[in-house]
């Protein structure tokens, strides 16, 4: 019997509904198979943990993923999978971050949570919370079939580090657009084993708990104009910045923007192409508004999404890449984030 730690941070799934008053409370986990009795019907022992003060996911931040990180870390050999309940506005940013963190993972850390309160008549909360342990607990030949940070949502689990939250309303919540689902719940729960990230068994498991916050994003529009550019890139202590940019990383060629982007990088800020569409990739030099950026050695973000590009510049200079193989290291993909 497999054993499964629930982890929970927060957010919606994490609540009941008092039906006399209508007000939402702090679900208590510890009576979590009267609540949910189909969890008796699951091969595994289900363990739960919970944030001393459970947060709306809207204030997580790097100390709160390196607090995940660490109760992972602490159960890593007494248990064999994690299910993370997470709110879902910030889920695909916590869920990045951790594949970075989580070094050589071999076993699966599933992020999940819910539209609507566990006790609600129509809530979503049941099924993505019974499917993701079973995805957790699920085994071939001794071995857990996930082995990376996933996301379930809405019958299907996702590479966590490539997804994007794109309704606040539906119950399909979250997309991954430039990566297949990996496991998909119908009748059955059928397993796409080729898209799976591959696991070297001979590399040990390992934490990295140092994320730097000094990053910032800049999302291109027509008008953007000179001033804002120079007040994001003269922060004090800024090391990385995002930009976000039109279709396949194509960007203003006036002069002034060229300048600043020099002046920053040559200032030791890294500046990583990403593009501002949901789906798709950057292709530097495809177009003649993305050819300065090429030539500037401006980091190419390739398919990586924005939350996958934030948490991976975080952890990277947190890990203290040297200034020469920086850029090389992003391009190159760590946890199956890019292409």
């Amino acid at each position: 019997m497999t054993n499964i730690l629930l982890i929970y941070t927060g957010g919606t799934i994490g609540m009941v509904k008092e039906y006399g008053t209508g007000i939402l409370k702090a679900f208590n986990f510890k009576k979590l198979l009267k609540h949910i009795p189909e969890l008796q019907q699951l091969d595994c022992h289900i363990a739960s943990v919970s944030f001393e003060h459970p947060i709306d996911s809207s204030n997580m931040n790097p100390s709160h993923w390196v607090e995940i990180a660490i109760l992972i870390e602490q159960h890593y050999e007494s248990h064999d999978g994690f299910v993370v309940l997470h709110g879902s506005d910030t889920m695909s940013y916590t869920a990045s971050a951790l594949s970075f963190m989580l070094e050589n993972l071999a076993k699966p850390v599933i992020f999940t949570g819910s539209q609507l309160p566990i006790g609600d008549l129509r809530t979503d909360a049941k099924e993505n919370l019974i499917t993701s342990i079973q995805i957790a607990a699920l085994q071939a030949k001794g071995k857990p079939v996930v082995r990376e940070v996933g996301l379930y949502f809405e019958y299907k689990l996702y590479r966590g580090n490539r997804t994007t939250k794109i309704n606040a309303e539906h119950f399909q919540a979250f997309a991954s657009l430039n990566y297949p689902r990996l496991i998909e719940s119908g009748v059955y729960l059928t397993v796409f084993n080729e898209y799976l990230l591959p696991v070297n068994p001979r590399k040990k498991f390992k934490v990295h708990k140092k994320m730097d916050r000094n990053v910032a994003i800049l999302k291109l529009f027509p008008g953007l104009d000179a001033r804002v550019v120079e007040s994001i890139l003269s922060i004090p202590q800024l090391k990385g910045l995002i930009l976000e940019t039109y279709g396949a990383g194509n960007a203003p060629n006036e002069p002034w923007l060229v300048e600043k982007i020099k002046k920053a990088m040559a200032s030791g800020i890294h500046i990583v192409n990403v593009t501002q569409c949901s789906g798709g990739s950057v292709q530097m030099g495809q177009y003649e508004t993305s050819e300065h950026l090429k030539k500037l050695q401006v980091i190419n973000g390739k398919d990586i999404t924005t939350e996958a590009a934030v948490t991976k510049l975080m952890y990277l200079l947190g890990s203290d890449i040297s200034e020469k193989l920086f850029k090389t290291v992003f391009e190159t993909p760590l946890r199956g984030e890019m292409e």
